[in-house]
């Protein structure tokens, strides 16, 4: 009724001939991200096998001032990186 539903199989069985019902054992596949450096216009997260990096500028402030906010928000983050990166094999 709410649309939900559960993943699985359906089969009878042999000795009963009664149908049985076996549901997957689904799990996230996405680990939770550490924040690195959160930033004005967005974030530096950490994953297991992965650094992202995100942005979001608005198109109305002209190309020259997203660019120069942009590359200046890409540094902070990547100083973040660099200092967390000293601290940890201190």
């Amino acid at each position: 009724m709410e649309g939900k539903y559960v993943e699985g199989s359906l089969h009878r069985n042999k000795v009963t001939g009664a149908i049985v019902y076996n549901a997957y054992n689904r799990k996230s596949k996405t680990s939770e991200d550490r924040v690195v450096e959160p930033l004005e216009h967005g974030w530096m997260k950490e994953s297991a096998t992965r650094y992202k990096f995100y942005n979001s500028v608005k198109k109305e402030l002209g190309l020259r001032e997203i660019y120069l906010i942009m590359t200046r928000e890409l540094k902070k983050a990547m100083q973040a990186l660099e200092l967390e990166n000293i601290l940890n094999n201190v």
